[in-house]
């Protein structure tokens, strides 16, 4: 058990509810208590890398009699091995090797240590936990002697999931989510050792850290294992070796490309600072460590440099890629790399280990934790998850160095015991947010990647809208009789194409009797020119129909990309007649920036010229229309707007109030901050055009468009201002 670092705190019992007459506490909190003893005997299961009991995969028990280890929980695959399956079934060496030779030949302790050497490394084939364990020796924590490196909580479950692969027949890709000081980069680099040693001549790695020392920490580990490792464990059994022969060569003159002659394979060390160090070649297995810490650098990103590194490794057994980080912040390559593993939409797995999965983070529920239980005549451990059940609801926190009632709930919720939630509850005191701790010790994959600034928008609020996003059911563009002037809102149709930027999820639904009004709305967000680090343009339409039944608006279609100012005005118009002329809100504000407010008014003007009074306007005052100025045409977004619409967002994301499709805008509410002068904008380096389509839609659609309805439609044509646009989509 871990030691706090900050002074005990003491807990408060509530007063109890209902109660079970056996042992004085509601039946719920003895249902936690059970639980947590069932928690505690999972991580307490005994472990034994050297006999197999309790270590990775299916395992057989069994019984040699005159093995050094005579009872054994080996792999069930070894017994597809004869040699195994023959002298399981003799039950000794000694009866097998009778049966072996019909019992012609003289039984020695020499034939018996050949047979035992035999036998080893056989499992040393099958089970990593095995040879690691008797073959290599790593660093003590703390100092002193190296020791022998048995596999902890979290490094078996790392281990599961390359075996799982491996076992398959796949190529062994995994991207690696770490809580800290659980040794995932050494199981990783052990792992990878293993497959060089033991399983394929041949197998050439790379190591590329964030900075050298990272690079050579990591490759310190394996001169350490080496350097111990029996030369004859290089060779195959019975072949001539000199036992002072090198096992590790320099290659070439720069000292980061090490040789193991004996088994033919290179050991390559590279750092993101020096883009070129990391350049792959002719390598089969690639540690990326610390992915998310990388920066650009040499003209290179991140992206770039892991490509590089990658790019020669084919997609086939025993091969292996593997981005491990602590998270650093949302919307960069490794948070959009785990991401897209995590949803299943690359070649790559995702892992991630929780603090409270690590041994060291729990601490022992004492009388001292909970004062009052002795008081109350519960143990300690009874009382805390009294104490715990109790203020399951309670939202607020007592402190800045606390977490509330809520969050502690979700811990064990997500499986921790009482007592890491104890550990917890003494280290939270050391830091003044939330994020702080959460950057040490997350609790969950989304809480890892919480960004240390003033973010906008939780994690947890936007990840409830990503299990709705999904690719479009139609790619393509809408064309009209012509691309400007009042043609272009006649003979409106949709056509499919493969590099289309208009994404539709759901088409257009029309009645031949019947119109619903204020259906869709169209808001469109002007890009600030066309470079590609500007904010791109953005067309979002957004279907009310749902509104009318209670439930939120949905995200149907959207075009997303860069196009001059006034053909994206017509692009939108085109758009929002096809979807039966809903509104059409244009921000306008970058178009007076970017053009003279003349110019921005003569677009705006033809627009609503072809339009019509579906064009969004600002509502006048009552002066504007006594003197009968002009309508002002557009979303006027300045700082009082901006605030008021982000102010609404946040309210509809917390709310989950609207129904979102494209993936992408949810990147852009975890990279959404609030600045040092209290103005919003996105973090240096991203975008907000999607979230800034949303943040006005969803104030016009809650606060100034009334709600949808039903009408019959006329028989004979209603002669409006505008030209009804004759939309008809050829999907």
């Amino acid at each position: 058990m871990a030691e706090s670092s900050g002074e005990s705190s003491q807990i408060t019992l509530l007063p109890m509810k209902k109660s079970s007459v056996l042992s004085g506490l509601p039946p719920e909190v003895e249902a936690i208590v059970a639980e947590n003893e069932r928690r505690n005997a999972a991580i307490r299961v005994k472990f034994n890398p050297i006999t197999g009991e309790g270590s990775i995969g299916e395992r057989k028990k069994i019984e040699i009699s005159d093995f050094p280890i005579p009872v054994q929980y080996i792999p069930k695959r070894m017994m597809r091995v004869p040699l195994v399956k023959q002298l399981v079934a003799a039950g000794s060496i000694e009866a097998f090797f009778e049966e072996l030779t019909d019992g012609e030949q003289e039984y020695t302790d020499e034939e018996k240590q050949k047979i035992i050497e035999q036998f080893v490394r056989i499992r040393c084939r099958f089970d990593f936990a095995f040879w690691a364990a008797l073959y290599v020796f790593i660093k003590q924590k703390g100092g002193g002697e190296d020791i022998h490196f048995r596999l902890n909580r979290p490094q078996r479950k790392l281990i599961e999931r390359f075996e799982a692969m491996r076992l398959k027949g796949k190529p062994i890709r995994l991207i690696l989510l770490k809580a800290r000081q659980w040794g995932g980069s050494t199981a990783t680099q052990i792992y990878m050792a293993w497959l060089q040693l033991i399983h394929k001549v041949g197998l050439n790695s790379l190591i590329v850290g964030h900075v050298k020392d990272a690079s050579n920490e990591v490759k310190d580990m394996f001169d350490r294992m080496i350097k111990e490792y029996p030369i004859s464990m290089l060779y195959k059994l019975g072949e001539s070796y000199n036992e002072n022969e090198p096992k590790l060569v320099g290659v070439g003159n720069s000292g980061n490309i090490h040789r193991i002659p004996q088994r033919n394979c290179k050991i390559k060390i590279g750092t993101a600072e020096k883009p070129d160090s990391a350049r792959g070649g002719d390598y089969n297995l690639v540690h990326c460590t610390e992915v998310g810490l990388w920066k650009k650098t040499d003209g290179k990103t991140p992206e770039q440099i892991v490509r590089s590194a990658c790019s020669g490794i084919l997609l086939k057994p025993y091969t292996m890629i593997v981005y491990e980080s602590t998270a650093n912040g949302t919307g960069n390559f490794f948070h959009k790399e785990y991401l897209a593993a995590k949803l299943r939409r690359s070649q790559f797995e995702a892992m991630f280990v929780a603090w409270y999965e690590i041994e060291q983070y729990a601490l022992p529920i004492t009388k001292e934790t909970v004062p009052e239980a002795s008081a109350s005549g519960l143990t300690p451990t009874q009382a805390f998850a009294l104490w715990l059940y109790n203020n399951r609801n309670n939202e607020a926190a007592a402190s800045d160095r606390e977490q509330p009632g809520t969050y502690l709930w979700s811990l064990w919720k997500q499986g921790a015991t009482l007592e890491a939630i104890n550990w917890y509850i003494q280290e939270r005191s050391k830091y003044t947010s939330h994020a702080d701790m959460a950057s040490e010790y997350p609790s969950n994959d989304i809480e890892a990647f919480t960004f240390s600034g003033r973010r906008v928008f939780a994690n947890e609020d936007v990840e409830k809208f990503r299990a709705a996003c999904r690719p479009p059911k139609y790619i393509g563009e809408i064309y009209g009789r012509a691309d400007e002037g009042e043609e272009a809102l006649q003979n409106l149709r949709f056509r499919k194409e493969e590099n289309g930027r208009f994404w539709m999820w759901q088409d257009v639904e029309k009645d031949e009797e019947e119109e619903v009004i204020d259906r869709y709305l169209v808001i469109v967000d002007v890009c600030k020119g066309q470079t590609e680090k500007a904010d791109f343009a953005d067309i979002l339409v957004i279907d009310r129909i749902y509104m009318m039944d209670a439930e939120p608006p949905s995200v149907i279609a959207e075009w997303h990309g860069h196009i001059d100012m006034d053909k994206l005005a017509w692009k939108a118009a085109q758009v929002a007649a096809y979807y039966n002329n809903a509104l059409l809100v244009i921000e306008s504000n970058t178009l007076e920036t970017n053009n003279t407010k003349g110019e921005a008014e003569y677009i705006l003007t033809l627009i609503h010229d072809a339009y019509g009074d579906q064009l969004y306007a600002r509502k006048q005052s009552a002066e504007d229309i006594r003197e009968g100025l002009p309508k002002k045409y557009g979303f006027h977004t300045n700082p009082l707007t901006k605030k008021v619409v982000i102010h609404n967002l946040k309210a509809i994301v917390r709310e989950h109030l609207y129904v979102e499709r494209e993936e992408a805008c949810l990147d852009e509410y975890l990279t959404y901050i609030e600045n040092e002068k209290g103005g919003f904008e996105a973090m240096e380096g991203y975008h907000d055009d999607r979230l800034m389509t949303r943040a006005i839609g969803m104030q016009i659609c809650y606060h100034e468009m009334d709600l949808p309805r039903i009408i019959k439609k006329p028989r004979q044509p209603v002669n409006h201002k505008r030209k009804k646009a004759d939309s008809a989509a050829t999907i």
